[in-house]
């Protein structure tokens, strides 16, 4: 699932505009200057200070509101999802997992690289760990429908663990763009798709059912 930024984060590490009146402007525009600043300088290069300035909003506000970098950070992840999006629905799970890797792909290969830059910030901030922790289980969660559905499509075992089926499927991209920071490489979603998805349908994520029987 793309690890989306404000927005599995479409695939563009852009706010989800919401109407508002002049708080929800300004936490706009902090968020815009945090991913802005993050993007350019990463996190060595964030402060409160030059946040403030660049959002044209009054230091003391965003201390008032944030406190530290840790807790801009844990709000522009906690804003990532609050979001309508949805994993991709193509009728299989090898292309499902295909579109959904497509949309991390081009998240992690944007410029300025605002989502690799962080989920390394998150090492670096206990607050901005958290709030990244809670979006990926958000992400997962609303990516289980994806095997659930090939579960009833008779493409997949029953049982099968959509947790470990989904991390198998997308780790390649993290591991290849964000730690090995190798060129992107257009095949790259699909070959792990496709590896993950041949791994499942062999029964490689399936749990045994419970002594129950259910």
């Amino acid at each position: 699932m793309p690890l989306e930024v404000p927005g599995p984060q479409g695939a563009q590490p852009i706010p989800a505009r919401r109407p508002g009146g002049r708080t929800a402007r300004i936490r706009t525009q902090v968020i815009d200057a945090v991913l802005a600043e993050l993007g350019e300088h990463g996190y060595d290069g964030l402060s409160i200070d030059t946040v403030a300035a660049r959002a044209g909003v009054h230091r003391t506000t965003v201390y008032r509101r944030w406190g530290d970098v840790g807790g801009l950070l844990a709000d522009v992840l906690d804003a990532a999802g609050d979001d309508d999006w949805q994993p991709p629905d193509t009728g299989s799970l090898e292309s499902d997992l295909a579109a959904l890797n497509q949309e991390i792909h081009e998240a992690l290969s944007a410029r300025p690289p605002v989502v690799a830059a962080l989920i390394a910030a998150s090492f670096r901030s206990e607050k901005a760990a958290h709030a990244q922790q809670r979006l990926w289980e958000d992400r997962y969660a609303r990516c289980e429908i994806c095997v659930s559905r090939a579960v009833r499509r008779g493409e997949l075992p029953p049982h099968t663990d959509a947790r470990r089926l989904l991390i198998a499927a997308t780790a390649p991209l993290y591991h290849s763009l964000v730690l090995l920071r190798t060129p992107p490489d257009p095949r790259l979603a699909g070959q792990a798709a496709r590896t993950a998805a041949l791994a499942a349908t062999a029964g490689a994520f399936a749990e045994p059912p419970s002594a129950s029987g259910i």
